[in-house]
């Protein structure tokens, strides 16, 4: 239960941290597609670990296996099974955490739910989960791009109290990529890794904010009441590893303002195309796309394993502390920013085939 995402862009992730290895199987994918698994690699790495100085230092190559729904490099419109071998893991740092809960982390909850967990890493609750979403991803940004040409591009906004001045509408992906903290404003990405490096020499660590931005999402993606676009969009992204919020358009800082303020009036451009003036809505209005860029923003808390020393309680209910072992990120945000791409993906993909679908057109 619950191991799956999607309508008719089914998929469905597998696998633990320390395990043989994770994976996703996608179910849905239109036929004929041309895909590879050096294309899938690309984004994959863009999420693996031990990648800079301010992530974790555990080395995987996470090189990917297609194990099914792809023939001469064309999918066949079957189930698609991609696998990830874990190579790295160093189970013995995980030892003390079999009795003791990490605070804020899901070692207490799984117990709760399950009466058992694989404590080695995290188990199901890790970020390696995710492998298998941007594995899936890279396919569904392919679809999106040769049936709509959508772009979709994320990036830190901020670490902590250091926030970059970005503009969503003109931002590269090779700004993104410029520097190891991923975030596209050059002089605030100095202060933000000096700031990580800090946290991280004292064994602590910090959050922040990803913003994404999908440019040419076609008009009418979206469906009323339950499956509105932002909806969907809010599950997907709120279900990665330490988000803890979620903003699209004007997001909170709307709530300043006045109607008048707020709407986004109507013109006609040279094209004959209804637009808007402005784009408070993010893109998204009626749950249903605009035309506009989609423009959203995620919330990640600090990492919650760290190195200080807290107050917790063993799994037979007794107090105790710890000071956790093993190698994590002192900011998750920079590997965060692909997986964010990745929900985005996967939700607009999944909406773009149930438009085709039930309408016929784009």
């Amino acid at each position: 239960m619950g191991n799956t995402f999607g309508h008719l862009f089914r998929v469905t992730t597998f696998g633990e941290s320390h395990g043989g290895g994770v994976g996703v199987v996608i179910d849905g994918c239109p036929p004929r597609l041309d895909i590879s698994a050096e294309e899938i690699q690309v984004d994959l790495d863009r999420r693996r670990p031990g990648q800079s100085k301010i992530t974790t230092p555990r080395q995987e190559a996470d090189r990917c296996e297609i194990l099914s729904g792809v023939f001469a490099g064309k999918t066949l419109g079957t189930p698609i099974a991609i696998l990830v071998r874990n190579q790295d893991a160093r189970s013995q740092d995980y030892d003390e955490m079999a009795q003791k809960y990490r605070p804020s982390h899901a070692d207490a909850t799984y117990d709760a739910k399950y009466g058992i967990r694989n404590w080695q890493g995290g188990g199901r609750s890790s970020a390696r989960e995710t492998i298998g979403r941007v594995a899936a991803a890279a396919i569904a940004k392919k679809i999106l791009q040769q049936a709509a040409g959508v772009e979709i591009i994320s990036y830190v906004k901020r670490i902590q109290h250091l926030e970059g001045v970005i503009d969503p509408d003109t931002v590269t992906q090779t700004q993104v990529e410029g520097n190891i903290v991923r975030c596209p404003d050059a002089d605030c990405a100095e202060q933000m890794i000096e700031l990580i490096e800090q946290i991280g020499r004292s064994g602590d660590s910090v959050g922040g904010v990803v913003e994404c931005v999908a440019r040419h999402v076609p008009k009418g993606l979206g469906a009323p009441v339950f499956d509105k676009l932002e909806a969907d969009l809010a599950k997907g992204v709120m279900s990665l590893p330490a988000s803890k919020g979620f903003e699209i358009g004007s997001g909170f800082a709307g709530t300043l303002l006045t109607g008048i303020e707020h709407n986004d009036e109507f013109y006609i451009d040279d094209r004959g195309e209804t637009r808007t003036v402005t784009n408070r809505s993010g893109g998204v209005q009626g749950g249903i796309a605009n035309g506009e860029n989609i423009i959203l923003r995620v919330a990640f808390k600090p990492t919650a394993t760290i190195r200080k020393e807290q107050r917790t309680v063993t799994a037979q209910g007794e107090s105790t502390v710890l000071a956790a072992k093993g190698r994590h990120d002192p900011c998750v945000l920079p590997r965060a920013v692909p997986m964010v791409e990745a929900m985005v993906a996967l939700v607009l993909c999944d909406h773009l085939l149930r438009q085709q679908g039930q309408c016929g057109v784009l």
